[in-house]
């Protein structure tokens, strides 16, 4: 008898709709019945392609006495972090905050109020290494629900207290100058692994957003150090496994700091936000592995990723079936000598285990190799049959059993990858990525846009999900539509980014400080308004919002989204110095701030007129952080840049303006391209 979960739109909680476990979605009528009943509240957060919340779901979720005692002594609410950051955000504080770590799947037990007062991750079905089984947890937490009730209602109260208590300390509401800056770049050359690229030890994660400072950085101040980080870092997880090799796009992290064995899941987002740092950096340096990655990352999110809608889902499963029935992580991604055999014959099987480092002992389980591109094999080998070797291992893979498939689609998330098949497409002659990111646009304004520009932040099989959009799908979705406006020359874009822009204003910013909340003032109340300004596996939706807001405000001259613009920045001045890793984005779109950014405006007599594209080519691939373009017939309508900017003798013509001065308009594209990178 399936449960109340029957009914959701979210594939995670899809998955728990068959489970013995009687679980509701998060809700005020569950916590009504939870009150009624008198029991404490079970609440589980995960999300579809997490391993270990599979894990705990086959462990204990599936098992009837375990669910027996479930229904008995609590409510259970069962959350996906995807839908609902907000509420997984509140919890996961409290929970790092208890614990001093957390993670998902995240297990929390609350009163009814919705207060927490117990925390834990995954819990194992039988006592191991010093942790107690779930059941044990379970009858602990039941028993000290009846035995010491004032207990527990007096330490949720205080948890409560205490994160009410953790306010941001914000700085000084300016934007971080120079030295901010030239301190966040110093703390990162400490924290920079020069062997291997990145930053820390294991597991590793992706830098995407400190690679977008360390590029904008170099591009404004001409600082080598910066660009080498960021191109070594590239060239490291391009050769590592951690990147698919046959098919492109990249996994969620690396569980070694040499990027050799990823945990497999490949999450939309990462891919965005990686596809459009490769082609930042391509555009920088001309590297040719650059490109390479970058219009693979954009095929793989298109080709896997992309929905019957136009959108795109959210995350492939790490797991699949290894051809005996069991689901195993990373089956459907690592080969052994033997397999390459099978599919390639000896002779090019040699060649495939030297060129991708397949070993007869393995890098990853039971002799299995995770592909790499080991540095030594370049220029050895012979191109085209690399290619053709690639081609045959890439049809093989094809049908082996693929991984499960989140198709939920998120707004932010959309938001990342539009910007990112936008630019991708307009740098490499590219219009069909030009076009996905249209499409994926559409949908957005189609399902997720209200006739108040409110936004909803999931939908699937194109309906639209029950949940509001939070500070990063407003603030994300305006930075792809600003893409989208430089790229195409349709203002609409511009027009669409502006309304979302105007809600980050209204309805997520503090009018006192200028700071940013996670999510609306007229939201759900939840026991705490989340509101947390560091980056974490996307940018967060405070750095989004600043980045997105100068941008818009620097299409349109407008002074209130400028001025909050440098007022959000305010946090990155307090924590660009001391924790630069965490607010990559932040210092990015600091250094956007810092730079002006520019003002680009095309104009010519059509956008199919030669002269016209070439401008506007040109003005796309240049290198100043932040800068905003249009393009358009002069005295056209689409874009507030382009009024007042008459054509020069005739001829098609570049304006570019920055800090309220203006250059001289040119026609000549060398001095555009000078004037836009130095």
């Amino acid at each position: 008898m399936p449960n109340r979960l029957a009914h959701e739109t979210s594939p995670y909680l899809l998955q728990h709709a068959d489970n013995p476990v009687d679980w509701w979605p998060w809700s005020a009528e569950a916590f009504e019945e939870a009150r009624k009943r008198n029991v404490p509240v079970l609440l589980s957060v995960g999300y579809s392609s997490c391993h270990w919340c599979h894990v705990m779901a086959h462990e204990s979720f599936e098992d009837q006495q375990t669910a027996e005692d479930l229904n008995a002594h609590y409510v259970s609410i069962k959350v996906d972090r995807e839908e609902r950051p907000d509420v997984d955000a509140v919890y996961m504080e409290a929970v790092q905050a208890a614990t001093g770590q957390g993670g998902w799947p995240m297990t929390v037990f609350l009163t009814p109020d919705a207060e927490p007062f117990y925390f834990g991750t995954y819990f194992p079905p039988a006592p191991r290494q010093g942790m107690p089984s779930f059941r044990q947890v379970l009858q602990g937490v039941h028993q000290a629900w009846e035995e010491r009730r004032d207990e527990v209602t007096e330490v949720a109260g205080k948890i409560v207290r205490d994160l009410a208590a953790r306010e941001i300390s914000y700085g000084d509401a300016r934007t971080p100058g120079e030295e901010e800056l030239a301190q966040a770049l110093l703390g990162l050359t400490r924290e920079y692994d020069p062997q291997r690229g990145g930053f820390g030890g294991a597991p590793k994660f992706p830098p995407s957003m400190v690679l977008e400072f360390l590029l904008r950085h170099h591009a404004r101040t001409g600082a080598e150090g910066a660009l080498q980080m960021a191109s070594d870092t590239c060239e490291r997880m391009a050769r590592g496994g951690i990147y698919d090799q046959l098919g492109g796009g990249f996994a969620r992290y690396s569980v070694d700091r040499d990027w050799v064995v990823p945990h497999f899941e490949k999450m939309l987002y990462d891919n965005a936000l990686l596809c459009r740092v490769y082609a930042h950096l391509w555009r920088a340096t001309g590297s040719e592995l650059a490109r390479r990655v970058a219009l693979e990352t954009a095929d793989f999110m298109v080709r896997e990723l992309r929905t019957n809608e136009g959108g795109f889902a959210s995350a492939l499963d790490a797991d699949s079936d290894d051809g005996t029935g069991r689901h195993v992580e990373g089956a459907y991604y690592v080969w052994t000598p033997e397999q390459l055999r099978e599919v390639l014959g000896e002779e090019d099987a040699e060649l495939a285990a030297l060129y991708f480092g397949v070993t007869e002992e393995g890098t990853f389980e039971e002799g299995a190799s995770v592909l790499q591109l080991p540095q030594q094999q370049e220029g050895l080998v012979d191109a085209g049959k690399v290619a053709s070797v690639r081609e045959r291992l890439l049809a093989a893979r094809a049908e082996r059993s693929a991984p499960g498939r989140d198709d939920k689609v998120v707004a932010a998330w959309n938001g990342l990858a539009i910007a990112a098949l936008a630019e991708t497409g307009a740098y490499f002659d590219r219009p069909d990525l030009v076009e996905a990111a249209v499409a994926a646009a559409d949908l957005l304004v189609r399902l997720h846009l209200d006739e108040q520009a409110r936004l909803t932040r999931t939908s699937k099989d194109g309906h639209a999900g029950a949940n509001a959009g939070v500070l990063e799908d407003y603030a994300d979705v305006a930075e792809g539509f600003l893409a989208l406006a430089s790229v195409t020359g349709e203002g609409v874009w511009l027009e669409f980014a502006g309304f979302l822009a105007d809600h980050v204003l209204v309805r997520f910013t503090d009018p006192e400080s200028g700071s940013l909340y996670d999510t609306a003032a007229d939201a759900e109340q939840l026991i705490r308004r989340p509101q947390d300004p560091t980056d974490n596996a996307a940018p967060s939706g405070w750095t989004a919002a600043a980045n997105a807001l100068l941008g818009y405000a620097a299409h349109t001259g407008s002074e209130p989204h400028r001025t909050a613009a440098e007022k959000a920045l305010g946090v990155v001045k307090a924590l660009g110095p001391r924790v630069p890793r965490f607010i990559g984005w932040g210092l990015a779109a600091a250094e956007a701030a810092l730079d002006g950014p520019r003002e680009v405006a095309i104009v010519g007599p059509s956008l199919d007129h030669e002269g016209t594209k070439t401008l506007h080519r040109t003005a796309l691939l240049g290198t100043a952080p932040g800068a905003v373009v249009a393009v358009g017939a002069p005295e056209s309508d689409e874009f507030p840049l382009l009024t007042g900017r008459p054509l020069v003798g005739g001829e098609p013509a570049a304006y570019v303006c920055r800090n309220f001065t203006c250059d001289a308009p040119t026609t000549e594209v060398e001095r555009l391209r000078a004037v836009l990178s130095s």
